[in-house]
């Protein structure tokens, strides 16, 4: 499992088969570690400044290598090579505030990488094929961006805002990448008069998501002509059936994993459970948790001393 540790400001990957992770009481729960404070090749992107409330971890597969990308509020957003930790690509919007606040990552096949900014209202598709301190890029608005998704079977970028669901074609080159934005669905409203509050933004692995399904039909990483993705927004957590264009709450567990401030949701292909993380009281940020909630069979992980925000299996794909 993979997550955002704001605590202690790393990327972790955690032991799945301990319950609760005591990394004083046992270093060994932490398989993998990043932050860009202990590793060089990445001063020039200030993490000082900008990796302040790590805030996405992910993990994808280019060109034969595996890659975790991560953001931070406060500006920064990287590639990572796993497990040497060194920088494909990076970058510092804004260092030292959050006002652009890079919330999630994606690479496309071309290795150029999209930067969903929630603060700055902004999608930006930076040409990093073109080296790890590219700095060229294309930019698109969208309020409230916070989640994004590279779907290889349409060949399109989903992104999540406040209140929509959007694709863009990308264009131009990969020197000069472009942005257009193909379509627009707007999000269940939680509150009539209130945003939705789009959040997290995550491929269903397989149809393990819907009722009565065995969780074993054969994830082939990207979304199929009736592909499914996980969306959550302030309210509720769904998943939008790319066919029919609906927003559905249909999958297998959504008793306990439909629920309000998730942040962070996914399923594993291998058995279908599901992995969700959710803020809880008492801590030092209203957004941290401590405990990552697994469903199908139900039970947690708890992080001891930890400022969990987001986790992930962790699935390269």
């Amino acid at each position: 499992m993979i997550l955002t540790e704001q605590a202690t400001q790393r990327i972790l990957v955690l032991d799945p088969r301990r319950r609760v992770w005591d990394e004083e009481a046992d270093s060994s729960v932490v398989r993998w570690e990043f932050s860009p404070m202990r590793h060089a090749g990445y001063e020039d992107l200030d993490p000082e400044y900008s990796w302040v409330y790590p805030s996405e971890s992910k993990v994808r597969r280019h060109q034969g290598h595996t890659y975790v990308l991560t953001t931070a509020s406060f500006g920064f957003v990287a590639v990572v090579h796993y497990p040497s930790g060194k920088r494909y690509w990076g970058a510092a919007i804004g260092p030292g505030d959050d006002l652009f606040n890079p919330h999630s990552a994606e690479i496309l096949p071309d290795g150029n990488v999209a930067v969903a900014c929630s603060t700055g209202a902004v999608v930006r598709l930076y040409a990093a094929s073109q080296g790890p301190r590219a700095s060229r890029y294309a930019e698109v608005e969208l309020k409230g961006a916070h989640g994004l998704h590279w779907d290889g079977a349409r060949e399109v970028l989903w992104a999540i805002g406040d209140d929509e669901l959007v694709t863009y074609e990308v264009g131009g080159s990969r020197a000069r990448p472009s942005l257009r934005q193909l379509s627009s669905v707007g999000l269940p409203v939680g509150t009539p008069g209130k945003t939705p509050g789009g959040h997290d933004l995550f491929p269903v692995a397989g149809r393990s998501g819907a009722s009565g399904a065995s969780g074993r039909s054969g994830w082939s990483g990207r979304s199929g002509g009736s592909g499914r993705l996980w969306v959550t927004t302030n309210a509720s957590v769904f998943q939008y059936d790319i066919g029919s264009g609906a927003f559905v709450q249909d999958f297998a567990g959504r008793e306990e994993i439909v629920r309000k401030s998730v942040k962070a949701v996914g399923d594993d292909p291998r058995t279908g459970q599901v992995v969700t993380t959710v803020p809880e009281g008492g801590l030092e940020e209203t957004w941290w948790t401590r405990k990552v909630s697994v469903h199908r069979p139900r039970g947690a992980y708890e992080l001891v001393g930890g400022g969990i925000y987001k986790a992930r299996w962790f699935l390269p794909r």
